[in-house]
């Protein structure tokens, strides 16, 4: 387990559950795009944006090496349950069945995996 230091305390971030969240944003940041672009290509672009920006911008002290806006951990939780629930819908407009179900189980081992990170964010 890593554990990111502060001074007001270290968040604990397992490996197991940072592997989970990450390919679960990698899914996130591909499915989005995939499934708007019929509808909006502006707003597949947006996706985008935001959900790559918005964590990129915004985090809690203790849970990155480097905050650019420090944020409360409700909105570091908030910012991770809008990645984990793009990444078990979105696949369901962009891909076939069987891709759609892998990704929606990895986005809910994910959302159980996080649970004690988001316990720890909750506190800040």
């Amino acid at each position: 387990m890593t554990q990111r230091s502060s001074p007001g305390g270290s968040v604990p971030d397992p490996r197991g559950a940072a592997a989970l969240r990450f390919v679960c944003e990698l899914i996130a940041w591909v499915a989005a795009p995939w499934a708007l672009a019929p509808v909006s290509v502006p707003l597949a672009v947006l996706s985008v944006v935001v959900l790559i920006g918005l964590p990129t911008l915004f985090g809690t002290p203790g849970d990155k090496a480097r905050t650019i806006v420090a944020v409360p951990g409700w909105a570091t939780i908030a910012l991770v349950v809008l990645q984990l629930a793009v990444a078990a819908v979105a696949p369901w407009f962009a891909w076939p069945v069987p891709v759609a179900v892998l990704a929606t189980v990895l986005a809910g081992a994910a959302a159980v995996a996080e649970i004690p990170r988001w316990r720890a964010l909750a506190r800040r």
